[in-house]
Protein backbone atom coordinates (compact mmCIF):
# COMPACT_ATOMS: atom_id res chain seq x y z
CA UNK A 1 0.00 0.00 0.00
CA UNK A 2 1.23 3.78 -0.41
CA UNK A 3 2.47 5.32 2.25
CA UNK A 4 -0.35 7.62 2.20
CA UNK A 5 -2.53 4.76 2.80
CA UNK A 6 -0.52 3.18 5.85
CA UNK A 7 -0.51 6.84 7.48
CA UNK A 8 -4.21 7.76 7.19
CA UNK A 9 -6.26 4.83 6.87
CA UNK A 10 -6.68 2.64 9.71
CA UNK A 11 -9.14 0.23 8.12
CA UNK A 12 -6.15 -0.82 5.14
CA UNK A 13 -3.35 -0.82 7.75
CA UNK A 14 -4.79 -2.99 10.04
CA UNK A 15 -5.99 -5.41 7.89
CA UNK A 16 -2.75 -5.80 6.67
CA UNK A 17 -1.14 -6.07 10.14
CA UNK A 18 -4.02 -8.80 11.11
CA UNK A 19 -2.02 -12.82 11.53
CA UNK A 20 1.51 -13.52 10.66
CA UNK A 21 3.30 -13.41 6.84
CA UNK A 22 5.10 -17.17 6.41
CA UNK A 23 7.91 -17.02 4.46
CA UNK A 24 9.24 -20.27 2.35
CA UNK A 25 11.69 -22.11 3.69
CA UNK A 26 14.14 -22.63 0.63
CA UNK A 27 15.12 -20.47 -2.59
CA UNK A 28 12.95 -22.36 -5.16
CA UNK A 29 10.56 -22.11 -8.48
CA UNK A 30 7.98 -23.66 -10.24
CA UNK A 31 7.44 -24.15 -13.77
CA UNK A 32 4.71 -25.14 -15.77
CA UNK A 33 5.44 -27.36 -18.71
CA UNK A 34 2.20 -28.29 -20.35
CA UNK A 35 0.37 -29.95 -18.07
CA UNK A 36 2.77 -30.92 -15.61
CA UNK A 37 4.94 -28.63 -12.94
CA UNK A 38 8.44 -28.84 -12.67
CA UNK A 39 10.73 -27.63 -9.98
CA UNK A 40 13.99 -26.34 -9.41
CA UNK A 41 15.78 -25.13 -6.00
CA UNK A 42 18.56 -23.14 -4.90
CA UNK A 43 22.06 -25.24 -5.48
CA UNK A 44 20.04 -27.83 -7.90
CA UNK A 45 21.52 -28.12 -10.92
CA UNK A 46 18.25 -28.97 -13.05
CA UNK A 47 14.71 -28.81 -12.92
CA UNK A 48 13.32 -31.64 -11.77
CA UNK A 49 9.52 -33.45 -12.48
CA UNK A 50 7.20 -32.27 -9.46
CA UNK A 51 5.82 -35.51 -8.36
CA UNK A 52 6.30 -34.91 -4.78
CA UNK A 53 9.23 -33.44 -3.13
CA UNK A 54 10.58 -33.70 0.29
CA UNK A 55 12.52 -30.87 1.57
CA UNK A 56 16.00 -31.23 0.45
CA UNK A 57 18.04 -33.20 3.62
CA UNK A 58 14.66 -33.19 5.61
CA UNK A 59 14.10 -36.59 5.21
CA UNK A 60 17.15 -37.42 6.86
CA UNK A 61 16.78 -34.87 9.60
CA UNK A 62 13.13 -35.66 10.38
CA UNK A 63 13.93 -39.76 10.65
CA UNK A 64 16.35 -39.30 13.27
CA UNK A 65 14.11 -37.22 15.38
CA UNK A 66 10.91 -38.74 15.37
CA UNK A 67 9.46 -41.23 17.09
CA UNK A 68 9.45 -44.88 15.58
CA UNK A 69 6.11 -44.47 14.37
CA UNK A 70 5.84 -41.67 12.49
CA UNK A 71 9.55 -41.87 11.12
CA UNK A 72 7.56 -43.05 7.74
CA UNK A 73 5.64 -40.15 7.74
CA UNK A 74 7.63 -36.88 6.93
CA UNK A 75 5.58 -34.30 5.57
CA UNK A 76 6.50 -33.49 1.86
CA UNK A 77 7.57 -29.91 0.82
CA UNK A 78 5.47 -30.44 -2.39
CA UNK A 79 2.59 -32.13 -3.78
CA UNK A 80 1.17 -31.53 -7.03
CA UNK A 81 -2.73 -31.92 -6.99
CA UNK A 82 -4.88 -33.41 -10.07
CA UNK A 83 -5.38 -30.05 -11.47
CA UNK A 84 -2.74 -28.68 -13.80
CA UNK A 85 -0.90 -26.07 -12.37
CA UNK A 86 -1.95 -26.35 -8.60
CA UNK A 87 0.75 -27.34 -6.04
CA UNK A 88 0.47 -27.85 -2.36
CA UNK A 89 3.47 -25.98 -0.63
CA UNK A 90 4.69 -26.45 3.11
CA UNK A 91 5.64 -23.59 5.07
CA UNK A 92 8.01 -26.07 6.96
CA UNK A 93 5.39 -25.30 10.03
CA UNK A 94 2.75 -27.37 11.68
CA UNK A 95 0.48 -25.64 13.25
CA UNK A 96 -1.90 -25.93 16.41
CA UNK A 97 -4.37 -23.14 17.90
CA UNK A 98 -6.02 -22.52 21.43
CA UNK A 99 -9.72 -24.09 21.80
CA UNK A 100 -12.09 -22.73 19.96
CA UNK A 101 -9.78 -20.96 17.25
CA UNK A 102 -9.01 -22.04 13.72
CA UNK A 103 -6.60 -20.77 11.26
CA UNK A 104 -7.37 -18.74 8.09
CA UNK A 105 -4.51 -19.25 5.13
CA UNK A 106 -4.74 -16.72 2.37
CA UNK A 107 -2.90 -14.87 0.13
CA UNK A 108 -0.83 -11.34 1.28
CA UNK A 109 -3.90 -8.86 2.14
CA UNK A 110 -3.66 -5.32 0.31
CA UNK A 111 -0.40 -7.00 -1.64
CA UNK A 112 -0.86 -6.00 -5.28
CA UNK A 113 -0.22 -9.80 -6.91
CA UNK A 114 2.67 -9.52 -9.37
CA UNK A 115 3.58 -13.09 -9.07
CA UNK A 116 3.39 -15.53 -11.27
CA UNK A 117 0.59 -17.27 -9.10
CA UNK A 118 -2.55 -17.23 -6.61
CA UNK A 119 -3.32 -18.67 -3.08
CA UNK A 120 -6.62 -20.52 -2.64
CA UNK A 121 -7.73 -19.41 1.03
CA UNK A 122 -8.72 -22.41 3.42
CA UNK A 123 -10.19 -22.20 7.22
CA UNK A 124 -8.02 -25.57 9.13
CA UNK A 125 -9.42 -26.16 11.84
CA UNK A 126 -5.62 -26.33 13.90
CA UNK A 127 -7.42 -26.37 17.35
CA UNK A 128 -7.96 -30.06 16.58
CA UNK A 129 -5.80 -30.88 13.53
CA UNK A 130 -2.38 -30.41 14.37
CA UNK A 131 -0.43 -30.86 10.96
CA UNK A 132 1.84 -29.25 8.64
CA UNK A 133 0.54 -25.57 7.89
CA UNK A 134 0.56 -25.16 4.10
CA UNK A 135 -0.78 -23.47 1.23
CA UNK A 136 -2.47 -24.11 -2.23
CA UNK A 137 -0.97 -21.95 -5.00
CA UNK A 138 -2.45 -22.13 -8.92
CA UNK A 139 0.37 -21.44 -11.10
CA UNK A 140 -1.12 -18.46 -13.67
CA UNK A 141 1.83 -18.54 -16.46
CA UNK A 142 3.35 -21.41 -18.47
CA UNK A 143 6.73 -22.07 -19.73
CA UNK A 144 8.35 -19.29 -17.72
CA UNK A 145 9.88 -19.60 -14.21
CA UNK A 146 7.63 -18.65 -11.02
CA UNK A 147 10.27 -18.02 -8.24
CA UNK A 148 9.87 -18.29 -4.41
CA UNK A 149 12.62 -16.26 -2.08
CA UNK A 150 12.87 -17.04 1.60
CA UNK A 151 12.81 -13.15 1.81
CA UNK A 152 9.22 -12.79 0.32
CA UNK A 153 6.30 -13.86 2.06
CA UNK A 154 4.61 -16.98 0.49
CA UNK A 155 1.47 -16.49 2.23
CA UNK A 156 -0.61 -15.02 5.09
CA UNK A 157 -2.18 -16.62 8.20
CA UNK A 158 -4.93 -15.29 10.32
CA UNK A 159 -6.61 -16.56 13.50
CA UNK A 160 -10.49 -17.05 13.37
CA UNK A 161 -12.72 -17.93 16.22
CA UNK A 162 -15.34 -20.47 15.50
CA UNK A 163 -17.98 -18.87 15.42
CA UNK A 164 -16.87 -16.00 13.06
CA UNK A 165 -17.59 -18.95 10.47
CA UNK A 166 -19.49 -21.27 11.92
CA UNK A 167 -22.86 -19.62 13.32
CA UNK A 168 -21.91 -15.86 12.64
CA UNK A 169 -24.58 -14.17 14.58
CA UNK A 170 -25.80 -10.70 12.60
CA UNK A 171 -29.50 -9.43 12.09
CA UNK A 172 -30.62 -7.74 8.50
CA UNK A 173 -32.32 -4.31 9.35
CA UNK A 174 -34.75 -2.53 6.59
CA UNK A 175 -33.97 1.03 6.02
CA UNK A 176 -36.78 2.40 7.98
CA UNK A 177 -35.34 0.93 11.27
CA UNK A 178 -32.88 3.08 12.34
CA UNK A 179 -32.80 4.76 15.27
CA UNK A 180 -31.92 8.29 16.63
CA UNK A 181 -28.25 6.91 17.35
CA UNK A 182 -27.80 5.12 14.28
CA UNK A 183 -28.59 8.23 12.60
CA UNK A 184 -25.91 10.15 14.71
CA UNK A 185 -23.14 7.41 14.10
CA UNK A 186 -23.98 8.12 10.22
CA UNK A 187 -23.66 12.05 10.37
CA UNK A 188 -20.64 11.54 12.21
CA UNK A 189 -19.13 9.34 9.49
CA UNK A 190 -20.50 10.97 6.33
CA UNK A 191 -20.85 14.60 7.61
CA UNK A 192 -17.94 16.77 5.46
CA UNK A 193 -15.03 18.15 7.22
CA UNK A 194 -15.72 21.89 7.71
CA UNK A 195 -12.88 22.07 10.83
CA UNK A 196 -10.37 24.01 9.38
CA UNK A 197 -7.46 23.17 11.82
CA UNK A 198 -9.03 19.30 11.93
CA UNK A 199 -5.78 16.89 11.24
CA UNK A 200 -5.64 14.28 8.53
CA UNK A 201 -6.23 10.87 9.27
CA UNK A 202 -8.64 11.67 12.53
CA UNK A 203 -10.03 8.64 12.14
CA UNK A 204 -6.81 7.08 12.10
CA UNK A 205 -5.73 8.55 15.29
CA UNK A 206 -9.29 8.21 17.14
CA UNK A 207 -8.73 4.48 16.36
CA UNK A 208 -5.53 4.39 17.96
CA UNK A 209 -6.16 6.04 20.61
CA UNK A 210 -9.07 3.89 22.09
CA UNK A 211 -7.08 0.73 20.87
CA UNK A 212 -4.18 2.16 23.26
CA UNK A 213 -6.93 3.05 25.83
CA UNK A 214 -8.14 -0.35 26.40
CA UNK A 215 -4.74 -2.29 26.45
CA UNK A 216 -3.89 0.37 29.16
CA UNK A 217 -6.90 -0.45 31.03
CA UNK A 218 -6.71 -4.03 30.49
CA UNK A 219 -2.89 -3.51 31.64
CA UNK A 220 -3.58 -1.47 34.55
CA UNK A 221 -6.79 -3.92 35.44
CA UNK A 222 -4.17 -6.95 35.08
CA UNK A 223 -1.96 -4.98 37.71
CA UNK A 224 -4.49 -4.09 39.93
CA UNK A 225 -5.54 -8.09 40.53
CA UNK A 226 -2.07 -8.44 41.02
CA UNK A 227 -1.90 -6.52 43.67
CA UNK A 228 -5.19 -6.91 45.45
CA UNK A 229 -3.23 -10.95 45.64
CA UNK A 230 -0.14 -10.12 47.17
CA UNK A 231 0.17 -12.14 50.42
CA UNK A 232 -2.85 -13.99 49.98
CA UNK A 233 -1.73 -17.68 50.66
CA UNK A 234 -1.41 -20.31 47.22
Amino acid sequence: MSVRAYRYCEALASASAFGFYIYPPIAFALMLDGDRVIWSYDGADDWYALDGAQFPGFYEFFEARAPDSVKSLSPPFLVPAREPGVVQIWSGYLARTAPGWALLSRGLANVPNTQGYENFEGIVATETWFGPLFTNIRLKVTNAPVTFHPRYPMFQVQPLLHQCYRAPSYEVLDFDDLDTTDWERFEATMKPNTEQMRALGHYSVDTRKRERGSSAGAVAAAHGDADDHQGCPQ
